[in-house]
């Protein structure tokens, strides 16, 4: 188990992404791939209301109302669901009356009295933020959020929001969640760890498999044509550069009986202030490897080869 940041939460080191419910994932395929990760041992369930807004016919909140559904089934005794603000076609934005509406209906889809972990999905730049950090600490002052964080935040953001919490005594970020992986890694590692260190937050790494380049099954630039709605993002990575990391992590991966999914997470987990990778799964299928990431420990030697095959990776520089 790993502390979110300086929260009270402790969970599983890998937390479900829960993009994909209601989208690739219908509500029988996500209950099953929810209750796989629970019994393999996993508690930490990412979600966000605008989940799956893109999807034809869907107006967003489909992912949190299949989390809801099955947490009312399951009740399952600890369970850490964290979810977000600003992207639902209803809820746009952070003002403090939108933010307020939005966590209400979130609780409401979701069929719980408190939010664990309630993020600021993008910054908005149009209303000022200190009017955003007060209706966060107005949630968690009144009870419906238990601790707060941001995503897709930069550095100074995050710095400016922690000093609006000084000077109002509300609630802190716990967490920050970026876009990280081994083939997108150098804004996060320039700008976002040292802030979560300055300022004791967990990272909780979004996209931690590249799209799915990062399981090796796109080997190929012509990964954009087998269908999946994530080959063309993972075909972008399938440069001669991207496919050494997949042979040293394909390498690594076989002395500890590992897929290269699974050790595409644990170096990931290794990172300085990483608390729990996000991966989403479609197929019950796809939940061991993820497991097995949250449990692959890396030795030195093997972080340090992985960083420097990935030191030019297609989307660093």
């Amino acid at each position: 188990m790993t502390r979110i940041g300086n929260s009270d939460l402790d969970v599983f080191p890998l937390c479900l992404g829960g993009n994909v419910f209601g989208w690739t994932a219908d509500r029988d395929a996500s209950f099953a791939v929810l209750d796989a990760f629970v019994d393999g041992g996993g508690d930490f369930i990412d979600t966000a209301d605008s989940y799956s807004a893109w999807v034809p016919g869907n107006q967003g909140g489909e992912s949190e109302t299949i989390i809801g559904e099955w947490l009312a089934s399951r009740k399952p005794q600890k369970v850490v669901v964290a979810t977000k603000v600003s992207q639902h076609p209803e809820f746009t934005g952070l003002s403090g009356s939108n933010i307020r509406r939005a966590a209400e209906a979130s609780l409401a889809r979701l069929g719980v009295d408190v939010i664990d972990l309630y993020y600021a999905h993008f910054d908005d730049a149009t209303v000022p933020l200190e009017e955003t950090v007060a209706a966060f600490g107005q949630l968690v002052s009144d009870g419906l959020v238990r601790h707060i964080a941001v995503s897709n935040y930069s550095a100074e953001r995050i710095r400016e929001w922690e000093e609006i919490t000084t000077r109002l005594g509300v609630a802190r970020p716990v967490a920050v969640q970026p876009h990280y992986n081994l083939v997108h890694r150098n804004v996060v590692e320039e700008t976002i760890i040292p802030v979560a260190e300055e300022f004791g937050l967990g990272l909780v790494p979004y996209y931690s498999l590249a799209s799915g380049f990062l399981t090796g099954k796109y080997r190929s630039t012509d990964a954009g044509g087998q269908g999946s709605p994530r080959a063309a993002g993972a075909a972008k990575y399938a440069t001669e550069a991207g496919l050494r990391i997949i042979d040293a992590l394909e390498e690594i991966g076989a002395a500890h009986g590992a897929s290269i999914a699974a050790t595409s997470l644990a170096w990931l987990r290794a990172q300085p202030t990483v608390v729990a990778p996000i991966a989403s799964a479609r197929t019950v299928e796809q939940v061991p490897d993820l497991l097995a990431g949250a449990r692959l420990e890396l030795t030195a030697v093997e972080v340090e080869t992985l960083n420097r095959v990935s030191e030019w990776s297609p989307a660093r520089g």
